[in-house]
Order: structure tokens, then C-alpha cells, then sequence
């Protein structure tokens, strides 16, 4: 089997990720923040554990500010709705997952004001478009960091400069970039960055979060209230960080595994887990736009996107594509709208979407070229056509070594 939907999480998992968790469950078990005893004071180490290597790996200060939520999902329906109210005005991209229109659009029909400034049919923003959309009213400017549909990399280190110029708060949607791509959130001017851990962060399903930056939080309604462990005497919400947005028990088994898929992340290196997608990629690339009957979509420039590509096959849908290279050739992938309707609409492939490709770390350069060979047996065989030979044999080396986190390694964590 080849595994190709990294895009909806990553697979396989690194053994350390089914190890911490199997450990929690066998020794620790605790409730974090809720007892006194060794074995709750264990589980809140561990979480506390995770939120310092996420620091690490996003350039925070203080992990603390890093709160936990189910997905990248929660956190972005935490900051839409506790940043907005009527008659505020927020931006964002016509390149962005549901989990941002979503919310947006419940918004709008109670007054909110919604500008999605245009992107190009390659999924590219020109940071213009969101400057000249800002209003004395614009509250929020919220864009992915990049597509989940074409892997389009966004220019947010361009809108966060001009967001911060204007005053206005800034959120990026890091659920494909976490882990993937180098984040530095000083350096990025975000104000609030919303991540997934089952993606490239290597954890497991349900988890993610949110960091915030200092002050934000002010102005940051919480999302839900209830126990926190902390200031039980009192029938408000804590107003510190992070019990001010989380309440009720954590995920700890799972954030037991998020912190060794961070803790992965971090002895790899961003830069070398960067490098051997960008390559995966340029095979990729290369392969399909050298099939006749096949169209791909996005910038088409490895430097430009991340680890995600789609494409079509002239005279076939895409359920159809994926039906066959799973059946066919064991190749796993995603077909149809990508839970993103305003992206396709924007690349024109609205409304029967694309077939996604994402390799990541695990992908071999095998795997690349007989998902390449697979694809072109089956464009050849819907066309009428004869189709030139092929050769799928590449040249290029995958060998792009290590490049371990030395601030992690010189006695951080673990």
C-alpha cells in the first residue's frame, strides 16, 4: 500500500507516538490539574511537557500561552467567535478551508462584515488585496498558511506586517504548515496561530491548539466554560492562561502522543523535514505535468507550496481516479471538494474538485514514481490516443540527512 492523504493526517505514526501513549495509559492515567496525587501531578508534567516543546518549535517565550483544543477546527471557531461581534468587519482569503468559512459565514448573517480578497487561479494571495480591504471596522484578518487543497503557500509574514501596521489582529490557520514548514511566530507578526497535531505534528486524532500572543487574550472570549482545576471556589472562568480555554478533562493520551510527534519533529529539524518533502515533490510535480490528459493545479514551484498537489484526468471525475488507484494500485489519496468549496471555485474546478496527493516524511522516492506509473496507466487507458513511453526512473536523491534541533537537543524536554 502507499499511503498518499498526508494532507488528512499523517501516516504511518513514528513508534515513539503508540509508545507514549500506550505508556500514559499503562502507568499514568491520571486527571491533570484535578487531584493532589502522584499520578495526577505525573499527567499535568506531561502536558506541561508538550506545551514547552511545541515552544520550542514555534518560537514562544512562554508555553503557557499555548492552549490545547481537539483540532485546528476548535481553534478556529475559538478565535472567530470570541474576536468577532456585529458590525465588526474581518478578511480572509478565497483559498481557505470550511473551517474558517464556516464560522465565518454563521457570522455574517448576524452582522458581521465578511471581505475575501481574491486569489489567483494558481491559489497565489497578493498581500494588496488584503491591504486595500481593510476597513476603520476590520477587527480580524484570518488566512491559511497554506492551501490544503494545491499546498499554495500565503504571503503571511507580508499581511501580518501590514495587519500589525494597521492595528488589526491576525490569525493563521497553520493545520498543514505545523510541523512541515519553519514558524516563527515573532518573526511572522501573528497575533494567534491555530494548529492541528494528527497532521505533521505526528500525533494523534484529536488534538491540536492555539498559541496567543501576549494581550491578545483580553480581547479573546472563551469558546466554552466550566472546571478548570484551578480557582475552584469561584463560579467564573479563570481569566489566566491557559484555563481561561480549557475546561473539562484534556485528551491527555492523546496529547501523550502529540508531544512525541513534536518531540520527532524537533530531532529531525523543520529544514530537513522541508527538504525531503520539497523533493517528494519535484518528482511529483515533474511526473504528472509530463502525462498527456492530466492537469494539476496550484504554482506548480515546490518553493511556493507545501507537500500537496491535485489534479484531474481529462475524461474521468475524480472519485472515479481515486476509485482506481485504490483498487487498482493500492494507492491512497482524496477526491472531490477537500472540505474547501471557495478554493475550488477560485482554481475553477468547482463543483467536482480534484484528486489530492500528499506524500510526507514516510513517502519513498519508490512511492512517488509508481503513483506517477499508476496515473499514467489510467490516463492512458481513458485516452484515444497513443501515448508516448514512459520511464519513471528518477535521478534525483532523497538523501537529505538530518538536521537535529540543537535548542532541543542541548537539555530542552526530553
Amino acid at each position: 500500500m502507499i499511503y498518499m492523504d498526508n494532507a488528512a493526517t499523517s501516516w504511518p505514526k513514528p513508534e515513539s507516538v503508540r509508545q507514549a501513549m500506550d505508556d500514559f495509559m499503562r502507568n499514568v492515567g491520571g486527571n491533570p490539574g484535578r487531584s493532589g496525587h502522584q499520578l495526577s501531578i505525573e499527567a499535568g508534567r506531561l502536558i506541561y511537557e508538550v506545551r514547552e516543546a511545541l515552544a520550542w518549535l514555534f518560537g514562544i517565550d512562554d508555553p503557557l500561552r499555548i492552549i490545547f483544543t481537539s483540532n485546528a477546527t476548535e481553534a478556529l471557531n475559538l478565535v472567530i467567535n470570541g474576536i468577532l461581534h456585529p458590525g465588526d468587519h474581518v478578511i480572509t482569503s478565497s483559498m481557505e478551508h470550511n473551517s474558517v468559512m464556516r464560522p465565518l459565514r454563521a457570522l455574517e448573517e448576524k452582522g458581521v462584515e465578511l471581505t475575501i480578497a481574491a486569489c489567483s487561479p494558481q491559489g497565489l494571495l497578493e498581500p494588496e488585496e488584503v491591504d486595500k480591504a481593510i476597513r476603520q471596522n476590520t477587527k480580524l484578518i484570518i488566512l491559511n498558511h497554506a492551501s490544503n487543497v494545491v499546498g499554495t503557500l500565503l504571503p503571511v509574514a507580508e499581511v501580518g506586517e501590514l495587519a500589525h501596521r494597521q492595528g488589526v489582529l491576525f490569525c493563521v490557520d497553520a493545520a498543514q504548515t505545523a510541523g512541515a514548514y519553519p514558524i516563527d511566530l515573532e518573526a511572522l507578526s501573528v497575533d494567534l496561530l491555530a494548529f492541528s497535531g494528527h497532521k505533521s505534528l505526528y500525533g494523534p486524532q484529536g488534538t491540536g491548539g492555539l498559541c496567543i500572543r501576549k494581550g491578545v487574550e483580553s480581547e479573546l472570549e472563551p469558546l466554552t466554560r466550566g472546571g478548570t482545576g484551578s480557582y475552584s471556589e469561584y463560579e467564573q472562568q479563570p481569566d489566566f492562561l491557559p484555563d481561561k480555554y480549557e475546561s473539562g478533562t484534556a485528551n491527555t493520551v492523546g496529547l501523550a502522543g502529540l508531544g512525541a510527534g513534536v518531540r520527532f519533529v524537533l530531532s529531525q529539524g523543520t529544514t530537513c523535514l522541508r527538504a525531503k518533502e520539497e523533493a517528494l515533490m519535484r518528482l511529483l510535480i515533474e511526473g504528472l505535468k509530463n502525462i498527456p490528459g492530466v492537469i494539476t493545479y496550484g504554482s506548480g514551484d515546490t518553493r511556493k507550496q507545501i507537500a500537496v498537489i491535485s489534479f484531474n484526468i481529462r475524461g474521468l471525475g475524480p472519485s472515479e481516479i481515486a476509485m482506481q488507484l485504490e483498487e487498482e494500485y493500492h494507492i491512497m489519496c482524496r477526491a472531490g471538494l477537500h472540505c474547501a468549496p471557495i478554493t475550488h471555485k477560485t482554481i475553477v474546478t468547482f463543483p467536482q474538485g480534484t484528486v489530492r496527493l500528499s506524500p510526507g516524511y514516510f513517502t519513498s522516492q519508490q512511492d512517488v514514481e509508481a503513483t506517477v506509473e499508476a496515473i499514467w496507466k489510467i490516463a492512458k487507458d481513458v485516452s484515444k490516443t497513443e501515448f508516448p513511453v514512459a520511464d519513471f526512473k528518477s535521478s534525483v536523491s532523497l538523501s537529505v540527512g538530518t538536521n537535529e534541533d540543537k535548542r532541543y537537543a542541548n537539555g530542552k524536554g526530553d
